[in-house]
C-alpha cells in the first residue's frame, strides 16, 4: 500500500512539471485575451461555450489530457526543438505539437460544416496550447524533457528548470490575480501591440525557441535561482503572458469577426 501511495504521489509530480504557467499564467493569458476580443467575436465565444468566458477553460486541457478521452493531447502541450536544430528540420512528432494543434484547432473552427463539439472542443484546445506556445521551456529540448531533467534549486530548495519556469518565477514576480497581470502589463499601444500580433504561429514559435535557448544558457545545472534571476527574468514572464494573450485575441477575432482587421 506504501508503495503505491508513493508511486501515485511521483506521478502526481511528473504531471504537475508538465504545466505550463500554471493556472494563473493560463488564466492571465485567456484574461488578457478576453479583454481584446470584439463584441462580434466575444458574442460568438460565448456562445460556443454556453455563456462562459475562455478563463473559466484556460486550464482545462492540463488535467483532460490526463484522461482516457484526451490523452491523445498530451504532446500539443509543447514544441521540442533540441539544441543546433533548425526549426524547419526539426523531427516532427507524430502525435502532433503545440503548433500543429494550434493550426488544426483554427482549421475546425474556421469550418462552417464542423459540428458543434468539435468547434467547441477546438476552443477550449485553442484557449490552452496558445499560451503553452509562450511558454520557453514548452519550446525546449527533447532531450531534457523541455527542462525537466535539468536539477536546479529555487531559494535553496530542489526543483527543476521546468518547474522554476512555470509556475515558481512567475508567483514570485508579482502576487496578482490573473485580472491584476491583465491591468498591469496589458499597456501597449495600438501600434505596439500591432507589432506583436504580426507574423504567424510558426514565426511565434521561433520566438518562443529563441527565448528557450537563452533560458537554458543562462540557468545552468545546479543554479540556485533566488532574488537576482527573479527579478532578471520577471520581464521575459510579463511580456510572453501579454503576447500569448494578445496573439490569442488576435487569432479568435480573425476566426470570428469578418470586421477585423477592416
Amino acid at each position: 500500500m506504501k508503495k503505491s501511495i508513493i508511486s501515485s504521489l511521483l506521478l502526481t509530480i511528473v504531471c504537475l512539471n508538465a504545466i505550463a504557467w500554471g493556472q494563473k499564467g493560463h488564466d492571465a493569458t485567456a484574461y488578457i485575451a478576453e479583454q481584446h476580443l470584439t463584441p462580434t467575436t466575444k458574442a460568438a465565444v460565448e456562445s460556443l461555450l454556453d455563456g462562459k468566458s475562455i478563463v473559466y477553460w484556460a486550464n482545462w486541457l492540463d488535467n483532460a489530457s490526463h484522461t482516457p478521452d484526451y490523452a491523445y493531447t498530451k504532446t500539443w502541450h509543447y514544441k521540442n526543438v533540441d539544441e543546433g536544430v533548425r526549426y524547419e528540420e526539426a523531427p516532427a512528432n507524430p502525435s502532433g505539437d503545440a503548433v500543429t494543434a494550434i493550426k488544426s484547432r483554427i482549421e475546425i473552427l474556421s469550418d462552417p460544416d464542423a459540428s458543434l463539439a468539435d468547434r467547441q472542443l477546438a476552443l477550449k484546445i485553442l484557449v490552452h496550447v496558445t499560451g503553452d506556445l509562450h511558454m520557453p521551456l514548452h519550446m525546449g529540448h527533447a532531450t531534457d524533457l523541455g527542462g525537466n531533467r535539468i536539477k536546479v534549486k529555487f531559494f535553496n530548495r530542489d526543483n527543476n528548470l521546468h518547474s522554476v519556469w512555470d509556475s515558481s518565477i512567475p508567483e514570485a514576480a508579482h502576487k496578482w490575480s490573473y485580472t491584476e497581470w491583465q491591468h498591469q502589463v496589458d499597456r501597449l499601444n495600438p501600434a505596439q501591440e500591432a507589432e506583436v500580433i504580426s507574423g504567424t504561429v510558426d514565426d511565434w514559435a521561433k520566438e518562443t525557441i529563441g527565448i528557450a535557448n537563452d533560458v537554458y544558457t543562462y540557468f545552468q545545472p545546479g543554479i540556485n535561482v533566488s532574488y537576482n534571476e527573479v527579478a532578471r527574468w520577471t520581464p521575459v514572464v510579463e511580456q510572453q503572458f501579454l503576447r500569448g494573450g494578445l496573439r490569442l485575441a488576435h487569432l479568435l477575432n480573425t476566426i470570428f469577426d469578418p470586421d477585423y482587421g477592416k
